[in-house]
C-alpha cells in the first residue's frame, strides 16, 4: 500500500519541523555560554553568521533575475531591513539571553506580532477592535506573570531586567522589519528578498565581530571545538533550513495555519529548556505562557481584518 501525503499534510509537517527547529535557538545558546568565558552574543553570533552566509548568498544568486528595474532606495531600504531584522534583533536577543532563561526570551520574543499590529495601527491610523486589545492585554499579562514568578527567583535583578530590556527590544527589532518586508518581496520576489536580506545581515554581523573584537581570528582558533559545533548548528539548523522550511509551509498551507503550528514554539522551548538546561516553570508560569499564546494567536489570525 502506497502511502501519500497531501499539500496540506507537507504543509503541516515543514510548518512543525520549522517550529520545532526555531525552538532549539535558544537551547543552543545557553549550551555555548556554559561551554566558555570567551563566548558572548557577539562571537555565538559571528559563528551563526559565518556558516549561514555561503546559502543566503547561493539563494540570492539563484534569484538575481529580480533585481532588474529597483531604484537606489529600494536598495537602501533592503540594506536597512537586513540590518534591522537579522542582525540588530539577532544581537539583542543573543546579549539578552545572558541574563534570562531560555523560556522566558521565547515568551518575550513571542509578542512580536502583537508590536505590529500595534504599529500599524498608528502608521496608518487604524482602529483596534476590542477583540485586539484584549487580546494584545491578554498576551502582555500573561508575559508579565512569567517575568515577575521568574524575577523572584533571580540572585542579580539588575542583570535580569538588562536581559528582560535587550529581549524586548529585540522583538520590537524583528517587528520593525516585519513591517518593512510586505513591499520589498512584492519589489524582489520572496526568496531574492531572503537571499539578499540575511546575506546583508551575516555581513552586518561579521563586521560588528572583528570591530568589537581586538583578535577575532586568534579567538576563533581558542574556541572548544563543541562551540564552534553550536555555532555552525544555529547558522545550518535555526536559521537556514527552517527559513526554507517555512516557505514552504506558507506556499502549502498558507501564512494563518503556518502560524498556527508555529503557536507551538514557545511551549516546545520550555520543553527542551527542561529536558537539557534543567529550567522548570510552576503551574502559575504555565498560566502566563497560556494566556501570551491565546493572545498572540488571536491577534496573528485577525491581522487580515486590520488590512495586512
Amino acid at each position: 500500500m502506497k502511502l501519500s501525503l497531501s499539500s496540506v499534510q507537507i504543509g503541516s509537517i515543514l510548518a512543525l519541523g520549522a517550529a520545532f527547529l526555531f525552538s532549539t535557538k535558544a537551547i543552543f545558546i545557553k549550551q555555548a555560554y556554559a561551554l566558555s568565558p570567551l563566548v558572548d552574543g557577539t562571537v555565538l553570533m559571528a559563528l551563526r553568521m559565518l556558516s549561514a552566509l555561503p546559502f543566503f548568498l547561493a539563494i540570492a544568486w539563484f534569484n538575481r533575475r529580480h533585481n532588474q528595474g529597483l531604484k537606489g532606495t529600494d536598495w537602501g531600504l533592503l540594506v536597512l531591513a537586513g540590518l534591522v531584522g537579522y542582525y540588530f534583533s539577532s544581537w539583542l536577543d543573543f546579549a539578552g539571553l545572558m541574563y534570562i532563561s531560555a523560556s522566558l526570551e521565547r515568551i518575550i520574543l513571542f509578542l512580536y506580532p502583537t508590536l505590529t499590529v500595534i504599529a500599524s495601527s498608528f502608521i496608518y491610523k487604524l482602529k483596534l477592535s476590542l477583540k485586539s486589545i484584549l487580546a494584545i492585554a491578554l498576551s502582555y499579562g500573561g508575559t508579565v506573570i512569567v517575568m515577575l514568578q521568574e524575577q523572584s527567583n533571580v540572585s542579580h535583578e539588575g542583570d535580569f531586567w538588562i536581559g528582560v530590556s535587550l529581549v524586548f527590544a529585540s522583538a520590537v527589532s524583528f517587528a520593525s522589519y516585519l513591517l518593512m518586508t510586505p513591499k520589498l518581496i512584492a519589489k524582489f520576489g520572496s526568496w531574492n528578498f531572503t537571499g539578499l536580506a540575511l546575506s546583508i545581515a551575516c555581513i552586518g554581523t561579521l563586521i560588528h565581530y572583528v570591530i568589537s573584537t581586538p583578535a577575532p581570528i586568534q579567538l576563533l582558533t581558542q574556541l572548544p571545538s563543541s562551540v564552534l559545533w553550536y555555532g555552525i548548528a544555529l547558522g545550518l539548523g535555526v536559521t537556514v533550513l527552517p527559513t526554507i522550511l517555512v516557505a514552504q509551509s506558507i506556499a502549502r498551507i498558507g501564512a494563518s495555519q503556518t502560524a498556527m503550528i508555529a503557536s507551538l514554539g514557545p511551549i516546545l522551548t520550555i520543553i527542551l529548556a527542561t529536558l537539557f538546561l534543567g529550567e522548570s516553570m510552576n503551574t502559575i508560569q504555565w498560566f502566563g505562557c497560556s494566556l501570551n499564546i491565546i493572545g498572540v494567536m488571536i491577534i496573528t489570525l485577525s491581522k487580515k481584518k486590520l488590512g495586512h
